[in-house]
């Protein structure tokens, strides 16, 4: 049987009405640098949930306040923050939806951190702070504040959880050999500090909810890893417990012009396919995939399991139920909406 974009999706306890993911996109919507989530947080997520969106995962949300892009990021380092998370989660499934939450600290990329903390102490650019070097016992304590915050994600009542180890944040600054050149245990094994963090996500998470992990495959850097060195590190997460893929990459620099990602749609598909062929892994696609009947090759060719539509849901917060009708599948309209859409 052919699958295609609406085809239901299940993994764990994870079911999926459809195959479309909102991805996670930072909104620095945060009012009061508390890390809150807000009425805009709110009808931003509740509304691609009323559109139809299979599975919507909420922005970085960041371990610790320092580890925030701004200061005007969610986060989940307080128990505080867990009330209005909950309540995107609870109106986001009375419409249908499922939800999960990318858990995540930036880094050297933190702009608003006083003194921001990486692997090394190699700032991102000419223009950035040079970060702290984590001593071994800080990096052993980060494990454990990303602990705590995919358990306050658990409290919330997301459907899964998405570990941020892409776009030259903490997770990749450990991985990349650009980025740590440590000579302790986490300099020798570049993967220690992200399958610590897996395990300790694992360890909070109900033993049928899947754990994403979000990983750039390859660099654009001068000198950066390629897609070998990317499968190797995708199947270190795998064997750590990373359950779903989440496959992207570059973030880590400023990218060498003769290696530099193409703009063209579905660029990044290439990187999906072999991680998904290579580990036997789920994958979610994502770059450039906002054309419903391109989203829909992606499943129907066996591609992806699931296909993340980013900007094109910025633009739409119903390109679900669009798709739907450009492909003429049930997209489930809500009965409100019928009247606009074609019969």
């Amino acid at each position: 049987m052919t699958k295609d974009l609406f085809t239901p999706y299940e993994y764990k306890n994870l079911k999926l009405k459809n195959r479309v993911v909102m991805p996670p996109m930072c909104q620095y919507s945060v009012t009061n640098k508390d890390g809150i989530a807000n009425d805009w947080h709110y009808n931003h997520y509740v509304s691609r949930a009323v559109g139809g969106t299979g599975l919507i995962i909420v922005e970085m949300a960041d371990v610790d306040p320092d580890g925030r892009i701004t200061d005007y990021d969610l986060g989940l380092w307080s128990d505080e923050q867990i009330p209005a998370l909950a309540r995107i989660v609870e109106a986001s499934h009375a419409h249908g939806a499922k939800i999960g939450i990318q858990v995540a600290h930036a880094g050297r990329k933190a702009e608003d951190a006083k003194v921001p903390v990486s692997s090394s102490a190699i700032p991102f650019d000419g223009k950035s702070k040079t970060p702290h070097a984590l001593t071994t016992e800080e990096v052993k304590d980060m494990v454990q504040k990303f602990k705590r915050g995919v358990e306050r994600a658990v409290q919330a009542g997301f459907d899964t959880i998405e570990l941020h180890g892409a776009h030259g944040y903490l997770i990749h600054q450990f991985h990349s050999p650009l980025t740590n050149q440590r000579t302790d245990e986490y300099g020798q094994d570049l993967t220690l500090f992200g399958r610590e963090v897996i395990a300790a996500a694992k360890s909070v998470m109900p033993e049928d909810m899947p754990l994403i992990m979000r990983i750039s495959v390859r660099e654009y850097v001068k000198g950066g890893y390629g897609l070998q060195e990317g499968l190797e590190i995708s199947r270190a997460y795998k064997e750590a417990g990373a359950d779903i893929f989440h496959i992207s990459s570059g973030g880590e620099g400023a990218v060498d012009a003769e290696n530099g990602p193409g703009n063209h749609a579905a660029y990044q598909l290439p990187l999906a396919r072999t991680i998904r062929q290579e580990l036997n892994v789920p994958v979610i696609a994502v770059g450039r995939l906002d054309e419903a009947v391109l989203a829909n090759a992606v499943i129907s060719n066996e591609e992806a399991d699931l296909v993340a539509v980013g900007r094109g849901m910025l633009r739409n917060p119903y390109w679900t139920l669009e798709a739907g009708v450009t492909l003429r599948k049930d997209a489930n309209i809500p009965k409100q909406y019928a009247l606009g859409f074609p019969r």
